[in-house]
């Protein structure tokens, strides 16, 4: 029997744990202060779902599931070997989303603001900052098209993230209609938007040389691609957009920017960057990401994605979400040693009989500290050494209610 995790996959220990429990529940109480409902979904969904959900490269990912049963043994005696796997693991929560709301929409508020976080899963492969297995922490409003749902997601995600200890970030926005219209006026087919926005997200990584090969490398011309990069690489600003057919995007992140700025109150910054994309097909519209110098990249991310839901109530339904990847948050900010927190707790030594007082004496603790009740050894001095070593402040002993601190900050 193997000892470690699957690979891609994590243990927490009670003091990393304690860490993420209180990490989620700043983030929760910001998101609820906001007006923002939780909800939940599960973890498993039909992989019909899943492979019709426009996810980009994410499709690539998926946890397949094998049918059970007489379905699978029919399967494999029909020699249906395309067909083995009916469920999946969901890859992240905007598509179990969608289906919720659609399932459930004549029992919702219009718009509706809902709050989830939970576990996602991408088979891909692991190394510092990717996991497997993670949590993602994410905002919604379905129901309306306002630019106003846009401004208030920014804003409490950027609120959610200082009331955790971030404190210096950068929101980059930019428009998917605003990025295809450009690539159409560079001389790029209508239809090869989506594709020629695939390879212009991977910019960070690849660079802008790394862009251009892999356009030409994908059949398309040297002057269109030379004229594309051109532009994102010049000074284009909003104003300048007009120009290219953008006027009407551009005018609406304008307006993101100004009402978002002032609310930043010099706290954060909120820019456009027409080479942002974001790699999930599903969005189209504004498209926004958080980075943070850091943490060495992005720490959240979302967008508009007016026409997911639709794919299973066959309306259209204006609907963004922003989302923060809380693995990351969590991994950096342990490491700074800024994540500490909570109450301080104490170790409560009593004696064989006592279980009951020192239960009902504990209640009086609780709403100032967290108490954990230890029995009482002969050689009491090894049981205090594991306490400080375990990160209890204090010792205190439920027969003299004497209280030691234990040297731990």
């Amino acid at each position: 029997m193997k000892l470690t995790p699957t690979e891609g996959m994590r243990d927490y220990l009670p003091s990393e744990n304690s860490i993420r429990d209180r990490l989620m529940q700043q983030i929760r109480e910001v998101y609820r202060a906001s007006g923002f409902r939780a909800i939940e979904t599960p973890a498993v969904e039909s992989l019909e779902n899943l492979e019709n959900s426009d996810g980009g490269d994410n499709l690539k990912l998926i946890y397949r599931l094998e049918k059970r049963g007489q379905k699978l043994e029919k399967a494999i005696e029909a020699g249906d070997f395309a067909h083995l796997c009916d469920l999946g693991l969901r890859y992240d929560l905007t598509l179990p989303l969608s289906r919720y709301y659609a399932c459930h929409k004549n029992e919702l508020e219009t718009p509706f603001k809902c709050i989830q976080i939970g576990r996602v899963y991408r088979a891909e492969r692991p190394q510092k900052g990717r996991l497997r297995e993670f949590v993602q922490c994410d905002i919604d409003i379905l129901g309306s098209d306002s630019m106003d749902c846009e401004v208030e997601l920014i804003s409490v995600t950027a609120e959610a993230l200082l009331a955790v200890g971030i404190d210096e970030f950068r929101v980059r926005v930019n428009h998917r209609n605003l990025l295809r219209n450009l690539i159409i006026w560079c001389g790029f087919p209508a239809e090869a938007s989506d594709t020629v926005c695939v390879t212009v997200d991977k910019a960070d990584k690849i660079g802008f040389d790394g862009v251009r090969a892999e356009l030409i490398d994908k059949g398309f011309s040297e002057e269109a691609s030379d004229k594309l990069i051109g532009i994102l690489t010049g000074d284009l600003r909003l104003e300048t957009l007009a120009a290219y057919g953008c006027a009407e995007e551009a005018a609406l992140l304008s307006d993101l920017l100004a009402k978002t700025n002032a609310l930043a109150d010099g706290k954060y910054e909120i820019i456009f960057d027409a080479t942002l994309v974001r790699g999930q097909g599903y969005y189209t519209g504004t498209v926004f990401e958080i980075e943070c110098p850091a943490f060495g990249g992005t720490v959240a991310g979302g967008g508009r994605y007016d026409n997911l839901i639709g794919k299973f109530c066959g309306e259209t339904v204006p609907a963004v979400g922003f989302s923060i990847g809380f693995e990351r948050i969590f991994s950096v900010l342990s490491e700074r040693g800024s994540a500490a927190g909570g109450k301080e707790r104490i170790a409560l030594f009593y004696d064989e009989g006592q279980i009951a007082e020192a239960i009902r004496y504990a209640r009086t603790l609780h709403g100032e500290y967290d108490v954990s009740l230890i029995k009482k050894k002969k050689k009491v001095g090894k049981q205090l050494a594991q306490a400080e070593a375990q990160g209890y402040q204090y010792a205190e002993f439920l027969e003299t209610r004497e209280r030691k601190p234990l040297g731990v900050n």
